[in-house]
């Protein structure tokens, strides 16, 4: 009766200091983001930094309310809620076949199974030596195979190859899954583990097994790896007199490189402008609002909605430099999160017409938060990003205006039935 009372205050006592530590966390996470954080949306093989981008907490840039206050039970609650879950703790000690049990495996494997339980994708769990990895730094330049990718889901997925990068050049498609890296099954594996398996030296090779939609067997697809530059963008005077930039990331520099390649086409006195964003994984969220507000001249970019219906509000900066040209985005399924954020501005402002296919539909804010003692993180979906209109783009993408399919004949034949609707639609402005 002694033990089992000195139990129940042990549990109380745990249990209140967890609660403190999760509203601590939470708040802090929120608007103090740990460093280097590894993109978990879409990312270049190795990943992109997280921490500034539409799935981490950004500092708002013109917030109009703060974020929803952490809720918790009483410990009274707390201890009665708990109640199984030590109770099974007891039993496994007591009864398990194989002993001692890890208790560190045990409990992260009830975290992990908390953050599942919520049935996101985007909300998970990295045990320390997962977390440690995916922050090992990784600059612009790397070997592998050169791919945006979603390690977030089931099986790290290819959300688009990067432009003349050995996946490109293998066949990898927006939408594939690694189901198996040489061989070996990645089912259970965190995506930012399989990452670091795709990754390696320059001229050696990989064999990725495949899942794709609307093939009936996976395949396996060897891919040479090569030294990949991680390009920002490309930009060049089209026939007809019209400025074609096409952006391929968003990241830190992006905004003053399209700065500066804005000025120089935008001084050949263009009729109008194709901007690009195929195939674009995402980045930044602040550059995000920027790139938009070089085409959306005033007003609301996007809002940030929390679970009990508060938001922070982005609005455009001044001084565009592209507020008034006639505007035609291209937009396909790899087109995603921050990309998403600026085809968004522009199609619910009328600005421009979108054309091309459905885009990825990433429209979740994440945010890392280390947990204390060194022992990992989780990422929790904070927020849903909605268009100006008010419009969630979440799993279901952003229609275009025109829809134009892009084959794999065009592809084969070097034909770009999409980049012809956009000359077509500004020629005839």
């Amino acid at each position: 009766m002694k033990k089992a009372l000195l139990v129940i205050v042990a549990v109380l006592v745990a249990l209140i200091m967890l609660s403190g530590a999760f509203s601590g966390g939470v708040i802090v996470g929120r608007f103090i983001a740990p460093p280097s954080v590894p993109s978990a949306q879409v990312e270049v093989l190795p990943p992109r930094t997280e921490q500034n981008s539409t799935e981490s907490a950004p500092t708002p840039l013109s917030p109009t309310e703060s974020a929803p206050p952490t809720r918790t039970g009483t410990p009274n609650n707390l201890v009665k809620l708990f109640e199984p879950f030590w109770q099974t703790w007891q039993i496994v000690h007591e009864q398990y076949v194989d002993q001692p049990v890890d208790d560190e495996k045990m409990m992260q494997g009830a975290i992990r199974g908390m953050l599942e339980s919520l049935g996101d994708q985007h909300t998970s769990y990295m045990d320390p030596d997962q977390f440690r990895q995916a922050n090992i730094p990784l600059e612009g330049e790397y070997e592998g195979i050169g791919a945006w990718v979603d390690p977030t889901g089931e099986f790290l997925t290819i959300v688009s190859p990067m432009p003349d990068s050995p996946a490109e050049k293998a066949g990898l498609k927006p939408g594939d899954q690694v189901i198996a890296v040489d061989g070996d099954d990645m089912t259970g594996i965190d995506g930012n583990l399989v990452i670091r398996r795709v990754l390696g030296p320059a001229g050696s090779k990989v064999m990725l097994t495949i899942r794709r939609e609307g093939v009936e067997e996976p395949f396996d697809v060897e891919i040479v790896r090569a030294h990949i530059v991680v390009p920002s963008l490309e930009s060049k005077m089209l026939e007809g007199n019209l400025a074609y930039v096409h952006l391929f990331n968003f990241g830190e520099n992006t905004n003053d490189e399209l700065r500066r390649v804005l000025k120089e086409l935008l001084d050949q006195k263009p009729v109008g402008l194709i901007l690009d964003l195929r195939n674009n994984g995402g980045g930044a969220l602040n550059t995000a609002i920027r790139v938009a507000s070089e085409f959306v001249g005033e007003g609301v970019i996007m809002y940030e909605q929390y679970g009990d219906g508060s938001r922070d509000t982005y609005t455009a900066f001044p001084g565009g430099l592209a507020t008034d040209i006639p505007l035609v985005v291209l937009i396909n399924e790899g087109t995603a999160s921050a990309s998403e954020i600026v085809a968004g501005a522009v199609q619910d402002y009328g600005r421009g017409q979108l054309v091309g296919v459905t885009s990825f539909g990433k429209g979740s804010v994440q945010n890392w938060i280390p947990l204390k003692d060194d022992e990992g993180a989780v990422r929790i979906t904070i927020a849903r990003w909605l268009t100006p209109k008010e419009r969630t783009i979440h799993e279901t993408g952003l229609t275009p205006d025109v829809e134009v399919k892009l084959t794999d004949e065009d592809i084969t034949a070097n034909r770009d039935p999409q980049l012809d609707k956009a000359v077509e639609l500004l020629t005839k402005k």
